[in-house]
């Protein structure tokens, strides 16, 4: 599911980069890849001079606890299915640049951040090609302070780059298979007095 995901972003935001940078290049001019991968060989694929170095990366992962459903069970007519929940995650996802023109960079960010300012939200209704069973993505603009984004570069193992990080939220992932079923109790007998229940 996550790699769907990233992967439709990925196919959005090209498809505005190209627009917005030069719609006759058939090259990408982004893609998911691990920025901690990044180096300065200007001769290969990956190299500073590729149109292609601007980069989409998970960087951490985070349950949203608050749409979380506390039961573990779904009521299907006269049934009850046991299952867990389906977890709600919210993803921080970092886009990188890494031209071999600064200016470059910063203007290839700067129509990444246009973009998102242009559609933040995704639904299957303005988004026909979001993947089976996303109902919705919101990406919201996450501020780093000089400390945080010290730390996450240092993770990362690389020098900064102009970049900017966003929140996903909405992210569902559910095992279908059911731990059970039961019919619903219709009533409860205890010593020998019936009481009626739904």
């Amino acid at each position: 599911m996550i790699d769907q995901v990233l992967t439709f972003l990925n196919t959005h935001l090209d498809s505005y980069l190209r627009l917005k940078l030069d719609p006759s290049n058939s090259n990408h001019f982004i893609q998911v890849a691990n920025i901690a991968w990044n180096d300065s060989d200007t001769s290969g694929s990956n190299g500073a001079n590729s149109p292609a170095n601007a980069f989409i990366t998970l960087v951490n992962i985070e349950e949203d606890r608050i749409s979380k459903s506390p039961e573990n069970y779904v009521r299907q007519g006269s049934e009850t299915t046991y299952k867990n929940p389906k977890i709600y995650l919210n993803l921080y996802v970092l886009f990188a640049v890494n031209l071999s023109s600064y200016t470059e960079s910063l203007k290839r960010l700067s129509f990444i951040i246009q973009f998102f300012q242009y559609q933040n939200v995704f639904t299957p209704l303005s988004s026909p090609d979001l993947p089976a069973g996303v109902e919705k993505l919101i990406l919201d603009l996450n501020t780093l302070s000089f400390q945080d984004m010290n730390n996450l570069w240092g993770i990362l193992g690389s020098k900064y780059l102009p970049s900017v990080m966003y929140k996903m939220r909405m992210i569902s992932i559910s095992e279908e298979f059911a731990q059970g079923s039961a019919p619903l109790l219709h009533e409860i007998i205890i010593n020998d007095k019936t009481l009626q229940t739904l």
